[in-house]
C-alpha cells in the first residue's frame, strides 16, 4: 500500500471496444471518457495512465490491420496487465467490459487498490 500522502499512479480502466460493434466513433467516446477521468485524477494531485497509451503506438508499429487482428490483440490486454505492475491502483470507470474487469482482478491479485469511483480518490490537496 503507498503512504496516504503520497500521490498514486493510477490506471484507469474502462470500456474500449465493449458495446460499440467496433465502430470508430463509439470507440472514441469509450476512450475520451477514460481520458476525460484521467485528467480529473490529474488533477486530484495523482499521476493517471492508460493501457491505450502505451498499446495503440505498439499495436500500430507492429503492423496491425484491425482492430482485433492478431498482432492487436497479443498486445492490447497483455501490456495493461504488464502496466499494473508499475501502478498503485486501478480505478475501474465505464460500463460492461472483459478487459476492464480483467484488469480490476489482476490488480486485485497483486494487492493493489481498487477504487470503483473517483470520489473514492484520496485528493492531494493540490488540485491542478
Amino acid at each position: 500500500m503507498t503512504p496516504a500522502n503520497k500521490p498514486l499512479l493510477i490506471l484507469v480502466a474502462g470500456p474500449y471496444r465493449s458495446g460499440t460493434n467496433d465502430i470508430p466513433a463509439l470507440i472514441e467516446a469509450n476512450v475520451k471518457a477514460m481520458t476525460d477521468t484521467a485528467l480529473a485524477v490529474y488533477r486530484m494531485g495523482h499521476t493517471p495512465v492508460l493501457g491505450e497509451w502505451f498499446a495503440l503506438p505498439l499495436i500500430e508499429a507492429a503492423g496491425s490491420k484491425a482492430i482485433g487482428d492478431e498482432v492487436f490483440n497479443s498486445i492490447f490486454h497483455p501490456i495493461a496487465v504488464q502496466l499494473i505492475d508499475h501502478c498503485d491502483a486501478v480505478l475501474r470507470i465505464g460500463g460492461p467490459s472483459a478487459g476492464a474487469d480483467e484488469m480490476v482482478k489482476t490488480a486485485q491479485e497483486k494487492g493493489k487498490m481498487i477504487f470503483l469511483d473517483k470520489a473514492s480518490i484520496p485528493s492531494m490537496g493540490n488540485a491542478l
